[in-house]
């Protein structure tokens, strides 16, 4: 018994609990019922010494949160807590032995269940531990964002939303993050997942159809039933194109045609989603097409279709036009020319206020070789300037609708550069015309940030970012600061995590999601090119995040304060004690 640990004498140990060293934080020694028992001391719910807690009927209960344990196996009777660990004693000679080798190694299966029982009981400390204990652990973030996909898809019969959107973002984003960046990321994405599940039901899949189709055929079909909203149509034949082993690339085609034969549909969201969930396949595998692509119909039911709304009509009609452009784009051979009209003047009309000659500079611009996917990348530009140039005297409701037509032009420029179709360049001029409908926020248009400082000089450290968000309204304050670190050369890496860590300490409402991960992928697109225009376009995205966080901070911050709480426990720290104690 060179290895074991002595607890005490027999007598001893009946008349009260010992403690003795191993485990995460001592091991807990008990008599009961004639026997003794061994737990790790640290209640795995929040840390507290479980040899201060009560022992009635074979249930140890801590009396922090009164979390309660079989004191025999260290299973835990509460949803919320973790299982304790349990080791092996043995009493020789009136004396008892513990050996201080727990019977249960926590492994990265142990982990992975957890996060599933915390996603099925919507339970974030749980979620927020298993997913430190992931990351720690080294497991890949796609794996880990994978658990969450599986149960998002299949336990909200609504489809996807903002949680799987969420998610993804995360995913997407996490590389620009620091270690407790990306553990926070994901745990927002899957907390986000698991809220909007809970309670809303199972989505069970439909068969595909039998037999041999055409993909063509699958394709008409597809595109009609969107177009009545037969949602279960749809779906399986969707189904019969993936089981039947039509490329992703064709099946994103018939996807996009179907939500852009409509303009701006859900106000920008059915786009937006759909490039989001081909966005988690290329993470998570093609394996997953099925659960992740249908998902994406229940929400095309009730869509908002643009063309029928009285601000697209009237007072200048923007459907009838937008139809005439489509019918000449059906004749046109796209081109992949950068730079072959005007560009920055191409985006200044876009963003100016008459929609019909932008309808027609757009469509000349395609007809002189301009690469849709860059006509594509403009409109994304001409909406991040609306952020960027948003007056704080509007209605603070209206961050969301420019919010909603930057995030959608991001959309049409993804899927483009995934594929181009003639269908997929129509929802092109529908974020324009967005664009143009959200003018009223830029009047008056926001004075550009004039930083002191000059170029050269200490860029400042972006914590100084943070703490200006500590306080509400700072878009203006944010925006100088930011645009100083910039001409100073400060270095970008260090600021879009620390934007990242902007966002991830909020309580933050979907959009802020929405901002920062466009955000930067637009960023990235424009770092690519060395030209004036790619740096001002840089430069407008940052600020565009800047602001639009800085617009939305602080909040009560539940959330990331959950993650740091399973942060400390699994460093082994004593959240029962103040600091310094």
């Amino acid at each position: 018994m060179e290895s074991w640990v002595h607890a005490g004498s027999w007598e001893e140990i009946r008349r009260t609990p010992k403690t003795v060293k191993g485990g995460e934080s001592g091991i807990a020694v008990f008599y009961h019922d004639g026997e003794v028992f061994a737990v790790d001391n640290r209640c795995p719910h929040m840390g507290f010494p479980l040899h201060t807690g009560s022992l009635c009927d074979g249930i140890l209960t801590c009396h922090w949160h009164h979390a309660r344990f079989d004191v025999k196996t260290g299973g835990t009777l509460d949803p919320w807590a973790d299982d304790v660990s349990t080791y092996r004693t043995e009493v020789k000679d009136g004396e008892v032995w513990v050996e201080p080798f727990s019977r249960q190694k926590r492994n990265v299966e142990q982990y992975r269940r957890r996060l599933r029982e915390g996603l099925e009981q919507n339970i974030g400390l749980v979620i927020a531990k298993a997913v430190v204990g992931l990351v720690e652990a080294g497991e890949p973030i796609e794996a880990i964002a994978r658990i969450g996909v599986e149960f998002g898809t299949r336990h909200r019969r609504g489809g996807w939303r903002s949680g799987l959107t969420i998610l993804t973002a995360m995913v997407n984003i996490a590389p620009k993050l620091d270690r407790r960046g990306r553990i926070l990321a994901l745990y927002q994405g899957l907390v986000h997942v698991a809220r909007e599940s809970a309670g809303m039901g199972t989505r069970f899949l439909l068969e595909p159809l039998p037999g041999e189709v055409d993909p063509d055929r699958l394709a008409r079909w597809y595109r009609r039933s969107v177009e009545v909203r037969d949602v279960r149509g749809a779906e399986r034949v969707l189904l019969t194109a993936i089981r039947a082993g039509v490329p992703e690339e064709r099946l994103a085609d018939m996807m996009t045609a179907a939500v852009t034969d409509h303009f701006y549909m859900d106000t920008g969201h059915a786009l937006d989603f759909q490039n989001k969930a081909f966005e988690i396949l290329k993470h998570i595998g093609p394996e997953h097409r099925e659960e992740v692509l249908t998902s994406l119909l229940p929400q095309l039911s009730e869509a908002e279709r643009s063309e029928e709304l009285h601000r697209w009509q009237s007072p200048v009609d923007l459907v009838t036009p937008l139809r005439d452009a489509f019918a000449r784009l059906e004749e046109l051979e796209f081109g992949d020319a950068v730079g072959s009209v005007d560009e920055r003047a191409l985006v200044e009309r876009i963003r100016g206020d008459d929609p019909l000659k932008t309808v027609s500079k757009m469509t000349e611009a395609l007809e002189k070789g301009l690469s849709p996917v860059r006509l594509a990348q403009l409109v994304v530009l001409a909406a991040a300037e609306r952020i960027e140039r948003f007056h704080v005297q509007n209605d603070f409701g209206d961050w969301i609708t420019v919010l909603h037509t930057f995030t959608h032009a991001h959309a049409v420029h993804e899927t483009l550069r995934r594929s181009l179709t003639k269908e997929g360049v129509r929802a092109v001029f529908h974020g324009a015309m967005s664009v143009y409908l959200d003018r009223f926020l830029n009047i008056p248009a926001a004075k550009p940030p004039n930083p002191d400082g000059s170029p050269g000089s200490d860029p400042g450290d972006p914590a100084d970012l943070l703490q200006l968000m500590e306080k509400q309204q700072q878009v203006v304050e944010a925006a100088v600061w930011t645009s100083a670190y910039l001409d100073r050369g400060g270095e970008k890496g260090r600021l879009f995590n620390t934007l990242g860590h902007a966002l991830l300490r909020e309580d933050a409402e979907f959009h802020s999601f929405q901002m920062v991960e466009a955000g930067m992928a637009e960023h990235d697109r424009w770092e690519e090119e060395d030209s004036s225009l790619a740096q001002e376009a840089t430069r407008t995205m940052i600020l565009a995040m800047t602001r639009y966080l800085a617009a939305h901070a602080p909040t009560a911050r539940e959330l990331p304060h959950t993650a740091r709480i399973a942060w400390r426990l699994h460093r082994g720290e004593k959240l029962f004690e103040e600091p310094g104690e």
